[in-house]
Order: structure tokens, then sequence, then C-alpha cells
């Protein structure tokens, strides 16, 4: 599309007044205006000084006002309460039971409206219901909803598939715009984004809403329509909030981020209008929902990503060797940097490999486009050199190297058939048999995280040269906490088209460099408020906190200023606008002022929430 440059396009944005400044809107709503009906954007004014209500002011919404927004949401509002205030009440209550026994299914953790998939956070936050929930079904629940909020001075939360980390998708006393109603996977073969004909050729799409996960998605792209979208790893993650936060599927190296797949969203921003975004209608909206942060811009509605031809193989290596010594381990570490550098670094290869403080390396590769013969002899010679190593280094499971069709690869059926431990299902009462999930992300599902650290490293560390500094930093942090290597979350070795559509987002450009995302992270089980038995052992997790914070500090001695995944990186992360998103946030903060003048849309460590305090319900500065 070469006559739509993409900062031009976004800093003319930026550049031009408001008043005036003409946009189309979503023919969605029978009030609305036709689409075709230029709406401007209204003048921007000062941002104001404001302290949001709680439900024990005396400004907080009446009976009245609350039973008005219902009916003008169709009935769609919702008193929030948590499944666990059974337990309270009576812990041998079968409500009370049936709730705990789902407590590791995040089927059940995404449908209940008080519940996020993980629990809290030592010494930051836990999972709090909000008062009230619209449950969006269409577009025009999400607006009303906004300007509810915006006109009575509510925090408001928005949550789809609830896996935020830091806590995002959840506040106490706010009101919650949840997504997870707001179905719907529609495939084209050729697309063209709105008033982009003669700038962009059509092309092969799917339109999901903000409600999917990707393991349905999956289903209807891959399964069933013989193609590969760019989506998460982990099955029951929501669509639309890994396309905010960027985004990287198994196989990002071929395919690149989620959010460089996007051709057009629907959004409802600040002031209650529900806009089609792409490279030619507001596009520095557009580019800043693409990895500037979920929850900061507006409230996602659907998405339009591209589709891809779909490989004819995919596959996994997977191997654990352990050193007889901690000299064995430190050869071993470096030995596979070395292998990595000769052979993972291309399109081919996603997923990880951890180093632990057991002196084992853990391998758990994924690969596309290579048949099982190819695989396994490029991975030979990095065994044969393991088998050389006399008794210092053994096998403690012997390599294994598979491959597949990959239009099975997200197929429930072939799955449970052929490999019924690698997935689980869904195990309500009439659930669907489409509900599955990978086995391994089990532990997600309700963590309490303790800590959570990560950092890009750069593909210049593999040179022969800075090669022994690396070792010496993996095997110090790695003697301390588990180091993992994620593959696919580095996009150093992909094609050159999938670094350029990277470079049209707003994540941080240290991906483009980075051969892997290193994440040094550690959880214990689920204490939701109710759950008998659920109290944290506080000083056990800080402790744990401690050494994950030690090991992280080990790594960055040879990447102290290296950018950090802004879904994956710690609460407490330090100089986060520019571990986040680099030199963009900038351009973010524009875009946030000129869309969100008010704040209304707030996340911890998001774009402009350094303006509130701590909860987002008071704001420090304007």
């Amino acid at each position: 599309m070469a006559s739509l440059k993409r900062r031009t396009l976004i800093n003319a944005a930026i550049g031009i007044a408001a008043t005036g400044y003409m946009r189309r809107l979503m023919p969605l709503a029978a009030e609305q205006e036709p689409a075709s009906a230029p709406v401007p954007l209204p003048a921007q004014t000062p941002p104001r000084t404001m302290r949001r209500v709680r439900p024990a002011d005396p400004d907080w919404p009446s009976a009245r006002d609350w039973a008005s927004l219902k009916e003008k949401v169709g009935g769609r509002l919702l008193e929030v309460s948590s499944p666990f205030d059974a337990c309270r009440a009576s812990p041998r209550d079968t409500a009370c039971k049936n709730a705990l026994a789902q407590i590791r299914n995040p089927y059940f953790l995404g449908d209940e409206p008080a519940l996020t998939q993980s629990s809290g956070w030592i010494d930051a936050w836990t999972s709090s219901p909000s008062v009230y929930a619209v449950a969006a079904e269409q577009p025009n629940d999400v607006a009303e909803a906004v300007k509810f909020a915006r006109d009575r001075r509510l925090r408001l939360v928005v949550k789809g598939g609830g896996h935020s980390y830091q806590g995002t998708s959840n506040a106490p006393d706010s009101l919650l715009i949840w997504t997870r109603r707001m179905r719907g996977i529609r495939l084209y073969d050729a697309f063209v984004p709105l008033d982009c004909e003669g700038d962009m050729p059509p092309q092969p799409a799917v339109t999901v809403g903000a409600g999917e996960i990707w393991m349905h998605v999956y289903e209807a792209v891959t399964t069933q329509g013989g193609r590969y979208v760019q989506g998460g790893g982990c099955a029951t993650v929501g669509v639309a909030g890994l396309v905010q936060s960027g985004g990287f599927g198994n196989f990002s190296k071929k395919f690149g981020t989620a959010a460089s797949s996007l051709l057009q969203a629907e959004i409802v921003t600040a002031d209650g209008i529900e806009r089609i975004v792409n490279a030619r209608t507001d596009p520095d909206l557009f580019w800043a929902i693409k990895g500037g942060g979920g929850g900061s811009f507006g409230v996602v509605t659907s998405l339009t990503l591209k589709t891809h031809p779909l490989p004819d193989y995919v596959g996994v290596v997977s191997a654990t060797l352990k050193a007889a010594s901690p000299e064995a381990f430190r050869r071993l570490i470096d030995g596979f940097l070395a292998f990595s550098a000769d052979s993972l670094l291309n399109e081919h290869w996603g997923e990880t490999v951890s180093m632990r403080p057991d002196r084992t390396l853990r391998i758990s590769m994924l690969f596309q486009g290579l048949d099982r013969a190819e695989a396994t002899r490029i991975w030979q010679s990095f065994f044969d050199s393991v088998s050389g190593a006399n008794d210092s280094i053994r096998m403690t499971e012997p390599p294994q190297i598979l491959a597949i069709s990959a239009r099975h690869f997200w197929d429930p059926a072939f799955i449970m058939k052929n490999a019924p431990n690698a997935m689980k299902a869904d195990t309500r009462p009439g659930a669907p048999k489409r509900n599955v999930f990978w086995a391994t992300d089990i532990a997600d599902a309700g963590q309490f995280l303790y800590g959570y650290e990560s950092m890009w490293l750069p593909a210049a560390l593999l040179d022969p040269s800075a090669r022994a500094s690396l070792t010496d930093a993996l095997f110090q942090a790695s003697s301390q906490w588990n180091v993992t290597l994620h593959f696919n979350k580095g996009l150093a070795g992909a094609p050159d088209e999938v670094l350029n559509a990277a470079r049209e987002t707003a994540t941080n450009p240290d991906v483009l460099n980075a051969f892997a995302l290193a994440i040094i992270a550690g959880e214990g089980p689920a204490p939701f408020a109710g759950m008998p038995g659920s109290a944290v052992d506080v000083p056990a997790a800080r402790r744990t906190a401690a050494r994950i914070h030690d090991a992280a500090q080990s790594l960055r001695v040879v990447a102290p200023r290296a950018g950090s995944y802004v879904s994956e990186s710690s609460y407490f992360q330090q100089d986060w606008p520019r571990a986040y998103w680099g030199e963009h946030y900038p351009m973010l903060s524009e875009v946030k002022r000129k869309y969100d003048p008010d704040g209304l849309f707030f996340v911890h460590q998001g774009v402009g929430s350094q303006e509130w305090d701590r909860e987002g319900f008071v704001r420090l500065s304007t």
C-alpha cells in the first residue's frame, strides 16, 4: 500500500485540528446515522481534574440511574457476585463444591464476570468483582456503558478473556464492560478495509468478535478453513486483548505479530462513538491499538485480521538434558546458544527452551514448514554433541521429534483421539466439545503470581564475541530461578515482510532485533476471596518474588536496557513507557490525549496512567 505511509498519516491525523475532523460511523444501531454520514470529532479541551466515585459516595448513581442503563442495554446489566460467595456462607454447599471443582478450568473462569484468569499478584492486586457489569452483545451496549461511566465519573473496566497478569481487567468499585458474549467469526476470500479500495488489494481475512478466544478462531480458520491466522499460543486468551498488546503466537517468526495482521477494527471511544478504524480512517487510533495496550484507547468490539496460507506440516521437538556439574551446565548452555545462532534463527522455529536451577535444559520447541525428517536433520548435530559429552550431560527425557498436518494442530477431535494427554476439556455439564485447551496451560488457570519478569534479548548476543557473556548471564540467572527463552516472541531471523509489518505497529522496536523473549516467573494456587483455605503464604511468596527479581537482574547484565513485552512483564516494571513502547510512547500519548482527553480508560502502566493514582480513581496531574 505504497500510497499509505503510516507515520505520515499518523502525524497528519494528530496535527489536524479536531474541530471539523470527519469520520465514518458504524451502522450498527437504528438510532445512528448511516455509515456514510460524516461525524466531527469533538473539539479537544484540557483534561479535567477528576475524582471518580465509589458506591459509598453521595454521587454514586441511584437505583433509578442503573435501571435506566439496564433498559438502554436491553436488560444486559448484571449485579456482579463471585461464585465463591457461596463458600463463605456454607463451604460444604453444592454451589461451593461445584465452583471449587472448576477452579482449574479456564472456560469456567472466563464465563464468570466476577473472576479473572489470574487471581492476583503478591503486594500488587487481587481479583475483585466489579459492582455492575454490562454483558455486551452489540456495540451499542458498549457505547451506552461508556457514556454512562463518563457522565457519572465511574471507574470503568473492560474484560474479554480476562487473562491480564497485571490485573487490568479487574477493579473493585467499578463498572465492567464484559465483552465475552460478543461472539462471531466470519471468513472472507477477498476483504478490503473501509475506504481503502484502490490502496489495498483484496485479501483473505477473518472478522472476529471481541469476546472470541483463539481456540475457537483456530478451529474456524485452520481446522475448517484450511488457513492460518496469527493468534496466541494459549488457546483461551481473548482475541481483542492479545491483538491490542501486540500478540505472539507459536509461529511469529513466520507470520509476525497478531497486531501486524490487523486490517481493521471496530472500537467505541470515550465520546461514545462507534468507529471503524483502519489505515485510512482514523489511522492514528488504528496504529495505537496495534500493540499500544488493551483498555487504554477505547473498547474494541470486533477485529478483522489477515489470514495466511497454511504450511503443510507443524511439529514439536522435545527433550530434557541434565548436566552433572556447574561447569558442564555452562558448556551445555553455550553449546545450545551456538546451535541456536546457526539453526534456529529463522522463520521455522518457535516456543521455548528452559534453563533450571537443577542444571537441566528443557527443550519444547515447535516448527512449521518442515517435515519430520528435515527437523530431525537440523537437530541431529546438537543431540550428537550432547551424546559425545561422556557422563557430564545425560538425557533424562530422550528427544522426540513429531510432525502432523498443520490442519490438525488445533483440531480437538484429532488431538483428543491421537494425543489425549495434550489437551484438556471444559468439564462443566453440557459444555461444547470444542471447549478444549492445552494441558500445559492448566497452571495458568487461577494462578496467583509471585513475580514475572521479561526482556527481549538482542540477537547480537549470539555472536561469538558476545556469546560467552550471554552464557554466563543465563548460567547465573538460572542458578536462582527457571529462565525460559521464548523464541517465537522475538522476530530476529524473520522474513523482511514480517519485520516491515511489525514496524508498522506500536510494539517496542526492540522486538525486531531480539532472538527471544526471556521470561522468569513464578506463581502459586488460586486464593479467590471466599475460597476455603485460600490464604496466601505471604512470606514465602515474597521470598520467591525476590529470587525472581535477582535472577532477572543477573540476566539484565548483558541487556541492561532491554524492552519488555507489555502483556508478560512485571507489575513493578521500571521505566515502563520506554520498556513497553520505546520511541513510540510520545506518539501513543498524543493519540491518548486526542481520543480520551479525560482519561476515562485507565489500566495499570497503560498509556497515560501516570496521571492517575494506583487504583485509577484520583487524577494526580493533567
